[in-house]
């Protein structure tokens, strides 16, 4: 036992109290490996270094749940973990500086006597929105093998490929060179050790020379481009071939298509009122759309993947880690949550959508765009 910490030792150390370890030890998350004689927990070296990535991972705002999921993921060593930490902290640390900076520069004007306009006011407290959800990925969001089958089955015979807003890596083709492009320094630090080199840049301006590589990919993520044609004309640029997986807001019958949103969430609209047409994503990069059936047990834990398991979007950590919940704000996702508890109980949601049981796959209005 002369390896082991007691519980209150490891408390001390830690600065948290014995009775939040006892709980950490009942859920599962860090249960130590020994007990003292007189029956106490004691913790050996390796129960220390996941308490380590418990608390750095906990202070830095991470649900219980997500922590889990994280310091479980076998393809991430304690080195991994500790440069993936880093790397959120060093973010935090960036953003809160720049804060403090423009809270400084608003200060010294209102010294001076001159009023900030209500844009820049709320300027001071902008960020990505990946920022926010970024920290759910790892838990939900994994590439699924039937639609990589389709997005590597497009990308040809490229052997370079930049893949745009890659978030933390899903879908990058394991057998090709991969480039990745990602703004979200979240994001970033997300990314396994093993991952593709990671450039800080977004789609609008990528920073490579014409013609830098074979294929260009983007999964699930123009919607949240600043200018998506832009972005995808930039891909036409630094690459002979495009992938892109997206979604099809075109037409009069797409909110019909999936009972989330036509039954509970109708705000979903809001958020593709500016959304360009398909014909024009498309003809960004010269190319075709083509559809993709969702598999009812879809691996990528994507807005639209649970729709023959709805009791998922009871589930915080499934919505978390989709940013449609964020963009329609708390009220109405409270709203939709508690309609849709309250049919799964009562039977009105197989009463409505029962034929949906019977089926492996739904056209949901995802879109492959190759060119």
């Amino acid at each position: 036992m002369d390896e082991h910490l007691t519980v209150g030792r490891v408390a001390e150390l830690a600065g948290v109290t014995v009775r939040t370890l006892h709980h950490y030890d009942e859920i599962g998350l860090l249960t130590p490996s020994a007990r003292t004689a007189a029956g106490h927990r004691a913790y050996a070296p390796a129960d220390v270094r996941r308490l380590r990535e418990v608390l750095g991972y906990r202070r830095l705002g991470f649900g219980l749940r997500q922590i889990a999921d994280l310091v479980d993921d076998p393809a991430t060593d304690p080195v991994a973990h500790l440069c993936r930490l880093r790397g959120l902290l060093t973010d935090q640390r960036d953003r809160a500086a720049a804060l403090v900076a423009a809270i400084d520069r608003e200060l010294q004007a209102r010294a001076l006597g001159i009023a900030t306009t209500p844009e820049e006011q709320l300027r001071v407290f902008g960020g990505r929105l990946y920022d926010t959800i970024g920290s759910a990925y790892p838990a939900t969001r994994r590439t699924d093998s039937r639609i990589a089958a389709r997005i590597w089955a497009a990308l040809g015979d490229a052997r370079t490929v930049l893949n745009v807003g890659a978030g933390t890596g899903s879908y990058e083709p394991g057998d090709r060179a991969v480039t990745a492009v990602e703004p979200s320094a979240v994001m970033r630090a997300l990314r396994p050790a093993d991952a593709a080199p990671c450039v800080a840049a977004a789609a609008g301006d990528l920073p490579f020379a014409d013609g830098s590589f074979d294929a260009a990919m983007a999964v699930s993520t123009v919607h949240h481009w600043p200018d998506p044609v832009a972005g995808l004309r930039e891909m036409r640029r630094v690459a002979r071939r495009v992938v892109v997986f997206t979604y099809d807001a075109d037409g009069t019958g797409w909110r019909e298509r999936f009972w989330l949103t036509r039954d509970y969430l109708p705000e979903f609209a809001g958020l593709l009122v500016d959304w360009p047409p398909l014909g024009e994503l498309t003809a960004a990069i010269g190319g075709r759309a083509e559809p993709v059936d969702v598999p009812w047990d879809c691996a990528d834990g994507l807005f639209e993947a649970y729709w023959r398991r709805p009791e998922a979007y009871l589930d915080e950590r499934v919505r978390r880690a989709v940013s449609v919940w964020t963009r329609v704000g708390p009220q109405a996702e409270r709203r939709a949550v508690g309609m849709l508890r309250e049919d799964l109980a009562s039977g009105r949601w197989t009463q409505r959508n029962g034929d949906l049981l019977g089926r492996d796959t739904a056209e949901l209005g995802l879109r492959l765009l190759v060119a």
